[in-house]
């Protein structure tokens, strides 16, 4: 299972570099979970740069995997791991995520370079 995180939908949906990294997890949405915290970040991120049109088209694709919402035991894992590991709220609820799905994330967020289950590619 994998979990791509906003950073990699982005290059993704941009074509950027690091794209050809993103692509095989991204198409195999049978292998794929979305954490409802990468939609939020993407679309904002979209709507900012674009318009809300290609937001909305990005959010789309988003949800052809399955979404996964935040749950209580998610939330609490997350702050155990974001003291622990001084992450930010959206990266901890994302890793989180990945951890209690057994999913690998694919990243190029530095904030995710040395942690278990994680594949960083180094932003181009």
């Amino acid at each position: 299972m994998n979990l791509v995180d906003s950073s990699g939908w982005l290059e993704y949906f941009a074509d950027g570099k690091n794209a050809k990294f993103f692509a095989p997890a991204i198409e195999n949405t049978s292998e794929l979970i979305v954490s409802v915290i990468n939609i939020y970040e993407v679309y904002k991120k979209i709507l900012l740069e674009r318009n809300e049109e290609s937001a909305i088209q990005a959010v789309v694709l988003m949800q052809q995997p399955k979404v996964i919402e935040i749950t209580s035991s998610i939330s609490i894992l997350a702050a155990r791991l974001g003291v622990k590991m001084k992450m930010p709220m959206a990266d901890s609820i994302i890793y989180a995520t990945a951890k209690t799905y057994n999913a690998i994330v694919l990243t190029q967020d530095s904030d995710f370079e040395n942690l278990e289950s994680v594949r960083y590619f180094k932003k181009s």
